[in-house]
């Protein structure tokens, strides 16, 4: 498991890709799982802070209580179109709840980058990455796969 800033000191190429993706909409899909075990899927912001990548949610939606259930989660960049050409950025990993020393410096980064503050109380977790991808194709079918852990190199298949 690494914090953002470690997966970007060990897959520096790879986390550049994967946040620039990220940052394209400033929105991602977050995989979670329901009490009854189903996948749920749900858009959510999120902002690197302090070397760490952290979701904040509003207080009781069920995205957050199935993260304080069970933490395992992926996120995946949004996606436009069905080419596949503009590349999708994968995370895997835990997510934890933000230590309450850190929440302040948190919800000021947030409101200096947004505007906004909460005013009552909100769910905010760290992401603990276990593992990352991402994944582009051609206009030839070719696809391209850059993976963390990993070599470092791509990984092309053709059709």
């Amino acid at each position: 498991m690494a914090s953002w800033g470690e997966f970007e000191r060990q897959a520096p190429a790879l986390a550049a890709l994967c946040y620039q993706r990220f940052k394209a909409t400033d929105l991602m899909m977050l995989g979670t799982l329901r009490k009854d075990g189903y996948p749920r899927i749900s858009p959510t912001e999120w902002i690197i802070h302090d070397g760490d990548l952290v979701l904040g949610g509003i207080w009781q939606a069920k995205k957050a209580l199935d993260l304080l259930r069970d933490p395992r989660c992926t996120l995946h960049s949004t996606t436009v179109n069905k080419d596949g050409q503009q590349g999708d950025a994968k995370l895997w990993g835990r997510a934890l709840p933000l230590a309450e020393s850190r929440a302040e410096a948190y919800w000021q980064q947030v409101f200096d980058e947004t505007g906004f503050r909460p005013e009552g109380p909100a769910h905010v977790f760290t992401i603990d990455i276990e593992s990352a991808a991402y994944l582009a194709f051609t206009g030839e079918g070719t696809m391209k796969r850059l993976q963390w852990p990993g070599s470092g190199e791509w990984v092309v298949t053709r059709p």
